[in-house]
C-alpha cells in the first residue's frame, strides 16, 4: 500500500525522490519466527537499485523483537512486557547486523535511528530527528528507523505510536518523503482490520486523479 504526495517525474527521471518504507515483521520473516535472510535480501536488492538511481530512502523497519526470539528460543513461550523489552534489546543488534551485512554487499552504509513517540513529540526532538535523517541522506546513507522497544512500554503494549504503521508516517512527515510505502502481508487498506472484522471490506484505488 502506497501513498504519495508529488507523482511528477524530476529532471534525474525519478517519479519519487525521498521514499519511506515500512518493512512488517511477518514481511522479513516470510511468514515464520525467525528473519529470512533470503527475503530481506531481496528487499535490500530493491532499495539498492532505488539508491543507485539517486533516490534517497529510509527504512522503518520492525522485527528486533522476532530476532531476539531467534537468539533466545527458551523465550519462547513468553510474551510478558519486560521479557518482549529483552527480546528487543538481544534481536536489535542481529537485526542491524543482518540489514549492515546485505547492504555493505551492495556499497551502502547505513545507520541506526531509534525512535519514541516522545521524540517526536518534543519540539526539540522533532528538530534534531528532522536534521539528522536529512543529514543522512545528503551522506548518501541509508537511515534505518524502529521504535526504541527496549525503553518505550507504552508502544510494545500498542498505547501509543502503536506500530511501524504509524511511526512510518510520522516519519515521512517528518522528512518531507514523496512517498511512503508499507510493505506488508495484508492485501491494502480495509474499513476495519479483517483480521477481526469479517465484514471489512478493501478500499480499492481509484483511477487517476
Amino acid at each position: 500500500m502506497m501513498t504519495a504526495r508529488r507523482p511528477a517525474r524530476d529532471r534525474e527521471g525519478l517519479r519519487y525522490r525521498r521514499v519511506v518504507a515500512k518493512l512488517g515483521t511477518n514481511l522479513l520473516t516470510a511468514g515464520g519466527d525467525q528473519l529470512d535472510v533470503q527475503t530481506m535480501s531481496s528487499l535490500v536488492e530493491q532499495v539498492a537499485r532505488l539508491h543507485g538511481d539517486g533516490a534517497e530512502v529510509i527504512l522503518v523497519t520492525s522485527g528486533a523483537i522476532a530476532a531476539g526470539r531467534q537468539r533466545l528460543g527458551h523465550v519462547r513461550g513468553r510474551r510478558d512486557i519486560p521479557i518482549r523489552q529483552v527480546l528487543a534489546a538481544v534481536g536489535q543488534s542481529h537485526l542491524m547486523q543482518s540489514y549492515d551485512q546485505l547492504f555493505a554487499a551492495r556499497g551502502i552504509v547505513i545507520a541506526q535511528t531509534l525512535l519514541t513517540k516522545r521524540d517526536l513529540a518534543d519540539r526539540v526532538g522533532y528538530l534534531n530527528a528532522r536534521n539528522t535523517l536529512l543529514a543522512l541522506l545528503e551522506l548518501k546513507a541509508v537511515p534505518i528507523v524502529n521504535e526504541n522497544d527496549v525503553v518505550a512500554v507504552e508502544e510494545i503494549e500498542g498505547v501509543k505510536i502503536g506500530d511501524n504503521d504509524n511511526l512510518s508516517a510520522l516519519v515521512a512527515n517528518l522528512v518531507d518523503a514523496d512517498l511512503l510505502a508499507l510493505l506488508t502481508d495484508t492485501g491494502g487498506l480495509y474499513t476495519a482490520d479483517p483480521r477481526l472484522d469479517p465484514s471489512a471490506k478493501l478500499i480499492k484505488r481509484g483511477g487517476a486523479h
